[in-house]
């Protein structure tokens, strides 16, 4: 899968693609992650890309010019989804990084400053995603999230699929606490059937943990779980 990450940072992706499970999706050829500066497409002698907004405001906008021809540039034609991260987008979810597995190439935009002239966005953007209720500096971070969470479905790249399936949100559930050596640590030891070689007992252990730990901390989710079962 290739993603075009278009954006004023891209010694950040680039170094990013060199580093973990993403970086050896990169060296084993199932990712590629094309960097992309929009600073390339300005047509502003000063090599500017922003400016300062329309009807007043702190901060400065970035313009539509560099932004259009840039994506225009990478797209060539083809029909490939472009996404903007932006506050005002639709919440990020497991659900979503699953919608994009079945892409071959997606173009992500990130924004800078207070944000991209609406005409780039109207003219161009496929989906606008928002990585929480939270700002941050820059598009380029929640691009890093995006491609991180959808690589981890392509084939390949975890190396054992099973590896994510029983972990968060994968069943609509917070994931179980997990344990490993030693059996006593601080005064504290790992619950006793988990070393009793029960599977059946574990597994449902597993779940009721799972259980309790999402109507604790995300009752929101519980609820959801539960009235898609009804």
């Amino acid at each position: 899968m290739i993603f075009n990450v278009l954006t004023l940072y891209p010694e950040l992706i680039d170094e990013y693609a060199k580093t973990g499970v993403v970086g050896r999706g990169v060296k084993s050829g199932i990712l590629s992650i094309n960097s992309v500066n929009i600073r390339d497409y300005t047509l502003n002698k000063h090599g500017c890309v922003d400016d300062y907004p329309y009807g007043g405001g702190a901060g400065m906008i970035m313009m539509a010019q560099p932004v259009y021809d840039c994506i225009t540039a990478v797209r060539q034609n083809k029909d490939i989804p472009v996404i903007f991260f932006s506050p005002k987008g639709r919440p990020f979810t497991t659900s979503i990084a699953k919608e994009y597995i079945k892409y071959s190439e997606t173009i992500l935009l990130c924004g800078h400053f207070e944000g991209i002239d609406q005409r780039a966005l109207d003219l161009c953007v496929t989906d606008e995603l928002s990585m929480g209720d939270y700002i941050l500096t820059g598009g380029h971070l929640a691009a890093m999230c995006f491609i991180d969470a959808v690589s981890r479905y392509i084939p390949g790249v975890l190396g054992n699929e099973e590896s994510y399936a029983d972990e968060s949100f994968e069943n609509g559930l917070l994931e179980h606490a997990q344990y490993t050596r030693p059996y006593e640590f601080m005064g504290l030891k790992v619950p006793d059937i988990l070393l009793s070689g029960n599977h059946a007992k574990i597994q449902q252990y597993k779940y009721e943990q799972s259980l309790a730990e999402t109507k604790k901390r995300r009752p929101d989710l519980f609820d959801s779980a539960f009235s898609k079962q009804d």
